[in-house]
Order: C-alpha cells, then sequence, then structure tokens
C-alpha cells in the first residue's frame, strides 16, 4: 500500500466525539491524480479515537480510547481493529484498559511485537504484547513519569506523556513529556513488550515537547513543542541511546502576536524538509533540513484553511499532505512541491467532526 504507481489510497481519520458525533473512526479515499478526498465509512465504537497506528503490514489498525475511564475503571482504553484487504473495512479484535488518563499517543514497534501507549493526563506509558491475529494483550507494563516539572504551572501542573515513538532500529523508544520539558529515553524489550530505563534529555524550560520525528538518516530528532511553538534539534546517538540539543527555531512568523500552540510534526519521504503544525496561527510550518548539520531553516508558512490543525498527514510518495482541522470539522488537503517543499491547495476538503489523527495505508 506505498501508494506508488496508484491512483487511489486509502486511509483512516481519528476523531473526538460526544453525545451528538458518535464517529471516532472514518475511512477515506484520495485520489492521487487531484487531491480529492472521499469518506467512504464510519465507525462508532470507539470514543474519542484521537490518535491511530497500523501494524508493519497495514493488516491491523490501533486506535487510544482518550478518556479518563474505562468499564468502570481508572484510565482509557487502547484498541486493534483488523482490516479487511480490498476494501480496508474494519472489525474490532478487542479492547484493553490503559490504566493511565486520557490516552493520547499509540505506536507499534517495527517487529510488530509490541504496542506502547502514552497517557498525557496521567503522565504515563503503557505497554502491550500483540498477540496472534493482531489482538492487544493485557497490559503488560505502566511507566510513570517522574521529576522536576517545568515552568507553566498552567500546564505543566503534573507530567503529561504527549507521545512514545521507536527509533528506526526498534532498540530505544522516546517519550515526549510536555509537563517535565524532558524527552524520556527507553530500552525497547519487544518482545516481552516491556520499556527499560535508558536516560532522558532536557529541552527548554517551558518548551512543553509534544512529538518528535526520526532524520532519514536516523542522525537526528526534530521534537515539536507545543507550549513556545519551537522545534527542538537534537543529534541522536543511534548506537548509544543519547540525545543532544543543537538548535531551537520558532514555528511562528516573527511578529506574530496571537495565541498559538504547536501539535505535529513530520518529515518528507526524502528527508528535506519537515513540517509542523501551529493551533491559533492555524498553519503548517514548512523547513528545510540543512543534511550534514540536521539544522533546520525556514522555508515559508502555509494557511491550513481551518482552525486549530491538530495532526496532519503525508501520503507515503509524499506529493499530499493533510491537515486535521479540529476547530472547523475538515480534512483539508494540499498538493506538495518536492523542490521547494512548499504547499499547494486542492480546492479539496472533506467535512469530518472534530478530526484530530490523519493515517494512511
Amino acid at each position: 500500500m506505498s501508494g506508488e504507481g496508484r491512483k487511489e489510497l486509502f486511509g483512516y481519520v481519528g476523531s473526538y466525539t460526544n453525545e451528538e458525533y458518535k464517529t471516532g473512526i472514518t475511512l477515506f479515499r484520495l485520489d492521487l491524480q487531484n487531491g480529492e478526498i472521499t469518506l467512504l465509512d464510519e465507525y462508532d465504537d470507539l470514543p474519542n479515537a484521537s490518535f491511530l497506528a497500523l501494524n508493519e503490514d497495514r493488516s491491523v489498525l490501533y486506535a487510544v480510547s482518550e478518556t479518563d475511564t474505562y468499564l468502570g475503571g481508572f484510565g482509557g482504553s487502547a484498541a486493534a481493529y483488523a482490516i479487511e484487504a480490498g476494501t480496508w473495512k474494519l472489525t474490532k479484535l478487542n479492547q484493553q484498559p490503559t490504566g493511565g488518563t486520557a490516552p493520547c499517543y499509540i505506536s507499534v514497534d517495527q517487529t510488530n511485537s509490541a504496542v506502547f501507549v502514552a497517557n498525557y493526563s496521567s503522565g504515563s506509558v503503557t505497554s502491550y504484547q500483540i498477540e496472534k491475529g493482531g489482538r492487544l494483550s493485557e497490559p503488560t507494563q505502566l511507566v510513570k513519569h517522574e521529576g522536576t516539572l517545568g515552568p507553566r504551572t498552567d500546564r505543566q501542573e503534573r507530567p503529561h506523556a504527549h507521545s512514545i515513538v521507536l527509533a528506526p532500529d526498534n532498540r530505544y523508544a522516546i517519550s515526549a513529556d510536555l509537563g517535565l520539558d524532558r524527552l524520556i529515553v527507553s530500552r525497547v524489550d519487544a518482545e516481552g513488550g516491556l520499556l527499560h530505563p535508558h536516560g532522558e534529555t532536557a529541552v527548554k524550560p517551558g518548551a512543553g515537547p509534544r512529538h518528535l520525528v526520526y532524520s532519514a538518516d536516523s542522525r537526528f530528532v526534530y521534537a515539536i513543542n507545543e507550549l513556545d511553538s519551537t522545534v527542538t534539534v537534537l543529534a541522536y546517538d543511534a548506537s548509544a541511546g543519547t540525545l543532544t540539543a543543537l538548535q531551537s527555531i520558532s514555528t511562528l512568523p516573527e511578529g506574530f502576536s496571537g495565541e498559538s500552540t504547536c501539535a505535529d510534526i513530520h518529515l518528507s519521504r526524502d528527508g528535506r524538509h519537515v513540517y509542523a503544525s501551529n493551533r491559533g496561527h492555524d498553519s503548517i510550518a514548512v523547513y528545510a533540513v540543512d543534511g550534514p548539520s540536521g539544522t533546520l531553516s525556514v522555508v515559508g508558512w502555509q494557511a491550513t484553511l481551518g482552525r486549530t490543525p491538530r495532526n496532519f498527514a503525508l501520503t507515503p510518495q509524499g506529493d499530499f499532505l493533510l491537515a486535521a482541522n479540529q476547530g472547523s470539522d475538515s480534512i483539508t488537503v494540499f498538493r506538495v512541491d518536492a523542490e521547494s517543499g512548499m504547499l499547494q491547495e486542492t480546492g479539496h476538503t472533506a467535512v469530518v467532526s472534530r478530526p484530530v489523527c490523519v493515517k494512511f495505508l
């Protein structure tokens, strides 16, 4: 399902739900000729499906349910769905508690052995083993983040695990904790579904790290900081599993004085450009990557034509970018200029209630 040589591509949107809008996951088709997006199916069996992940062969979709309780117990939950080849329709396999509140991020290790979830409100990470057929085991581990809190008392009143991202070689995982201003590195035991403490690296006080992405050659990590609207560039030593901060660059244009927070970050397929979303400025910031140093320089900004762009996704071939505008109930499609990295309006938008995550098959 790489998209290469194809005329269409399929994917899923994860959304926040409420009593009026109960659709947590939406299946869509993207026309790779013109960027037209068509909604195909809706699923209302998972509230607040705010983040999604796929296994390696795209046969199972994993999703969080960002709630504070599940079946009367403390914490939210995570679910596994079988994907029907050819129709891409979903059938729920099972659902398991996370043991932590407001799970907001889910990832699958590269060997399809383990799943990891970041629980935002309770500042913890939950691990699972993947059972036969893609089902989630009962939780194998709950790791609680601890440490000195950041200076923003309104947002950093306790640890807030916001993501858990595995290194390309699957040896380590990095969890961004917004409350602690820390990137926490763990050694991965995928077979056992376990994380072992390894180290941590601080970002600027009050930055509030949220999501991150590795460079194409795994020598660098780009972390987007929600609270101070910056991207931190860090050198990554894959053999040692260590991070060293190199650069902090704003996601906002000079002179902007409004309220804005960051959300998501992605790397272009060729590794030449980094994209970051601004909620408030309501834009995607585009950066050029300097290959030898890993540092970033601003190329420009593209308005997302909607409010509060949460997450976004690039197609596997890098031709299109889809922005999930949570505040205006829309998914907006942009064409990517491969040379400059800038985004161009296609005129195509889909109406999806409170979209927050986009994943391509």
